[in-house]
């Protein structure tokens, strides 16, 4: 059982948090950001901090009282600091680049990749390799993250693809003569 609903949301300076009936709004620097939370939680506004709890001890409410906290945290965070995503591009000719609003990818395919981006997300291309997601949203960060890395994940043999930063590609040894 997690115990993460336990834990106050501490709310930073420079970021305003409004209730009103379940919905919870965000405002900081880098937006404003908003979320209708379950009725099976009750959420106040005790000083600089949010207290989440359950409404009743169902085994429902105690589920989602750790899912609605996790949620008020993330968009508290996403106003004030914003969450960043990164991938990196292994491969002979295979290259990222931001055209407009879009995030055009050279994969090796027969043709090139263009993938929308969002409104709220900003995409950087430091080299042609290293592609940066930025954005308040945390769910749309990681879902455009997901979305360009679908299209050549990183493959276990040559190590070719996409992959997060952070991702360790298990390697796999070739054919033996």
């Amino acid at each position: 059982m997690s115990r993460i609903g336990k834990h106050p949301v501490t709310v930073p300076s420079g970021v305003t948090v409004s209730l009103a009936n379940d919905r919870v709004t965000a405002k900081g620097r880098h937006g404003e950001l908003s979320a209708t939370l379950m009725d099976e939680v009750v959420v106040t506004h005790e000083g600089d901090e949010i207290v989440v709890r359950p409404r009743d001890d169902s085994s429902r409410a105690r589920a989602m009282w750790g899912t609605a906290r996790t949620v008020v945290y993330n968009l508290v965070t996403g106003v004030d600091a914003g969450f960043t995503r990164k991938l990196e591009i292994a491969g002979v000719g295979y290259r990222a680049q931001v055209q407009g609003r879009d995030l055009v990818l050279q994969l090796g395919y027969s043709h090139e990749v263009r993938h929308p981006i969002p409104d709220g997300i900003t995409v950087e291309c430091p080299d042609p390799t290293h592609i940066t997601i930025q954005g308040a949203d945390k769910q749309l960060v990681g879902q455009m993250a997901a979305e360009v890395r679908a299209y050549r994940r990183a493959e276990p043999y040559k190590g070719k693809g996409i992959k997060y930063d952070n991702e360790i590609i298990r390697r796999k040894e070739g054919k033996k003569k």
